[in-house]
């Protein structure tokens, strides 16, 4: 004879009687991969990866947009994590833009769903979605306008139009590693390569109209 209390409730096999927030987005984070976006993950199916009802869901969220903005949000906070670690061990402008592309590429190789989700929700994914990569780029944009104007002061080479041109960078790097998610790994160096001589391009153009503009005021 069973000895639980009747007032007791027992949950289903394989379902846990209480779940957190963050459980919910590992269980969406483990559905995701290369060629899986966000956008096509069912309730039903976060839902059972999780372990609850899918009306347990809503406790959490209001719907699956609001998951995949969670976890938009979530991927640009560890990514600009691991670019901001790169560039705190660079000491010039040369080992920064090697630097923080070598951290974003390792990233791309090891397979990050996280990074996959920036990478690809920017331009598959809903309008929410696409506002929450916005929003995450736009973070990355304004920290990289501050190194490369401390950058820029400390080598007193004049920078044009700085957040402009931290915007062609942010927007540059991820376009290409976009491109990347459907190369085989063999091709990485050379899209590295390519990455870090097109960005060295572009902070050359912004120093030489710095200095245009300088002499033109003069």
């Amino acid at each position: 004879m069973s000895s639980k209390p009747d007032n007791v409730k027992v949950s289903p096999p394989g379902r846990k009687p209480v779940i957190s927030r963050q459980d919910i987005i590992a269980a969406a984070l483990k559905l995701l991969g290369p060629s899986r976006s966000v956008s096509t993950l069912s309730l039903r199916e976060v839902a059972r990866e999780a372990g609850i009802a899918p009306n347990s869901f809503y406790r959490h969220f209001r719907d699956l947009d609001e998951l995949a903005v969670a976890l938009i949000d979530l991927a640009g906070q560890s990514l600009r994590q691991i670019i901001g670690e790169a560039r705190q061990r660079s000491n010039s402008e040369h080992s920064v833009v090697q630097g923080c592309t070598d951290a974003f590429m390792d990233q791309l190789r090891a397979d990050d769903p996280l990074l996959h989700i920036l990478l690809r929700e920017g331009t598959v994914g809903s309008a929410a979605f696409k506002h929450a990569v916005e929003r995450q780029l736009n973070f990355f944009e304004d920290e990289l306008q501050l190194d490369l104007t401390r950058l820029a002061e400390l080598k007193n080479s004049g920078l044009y139009e700085p957040a402009l041109t931290a915007k062609a960078i942010t927007r540059l790097v991820f376009a290409m590693g976009a491109t990347a998610l459907d190369l085989p790994q063999d091709k990485h160096a050379e899209l590295t390569r390519q990455i870090v001589l097109m960005v060295r391009m572009i902070i050359a153009g912004t120093q030489a109209l710095a200095a245009i503009n300088t002499k033109a005021r003069t």
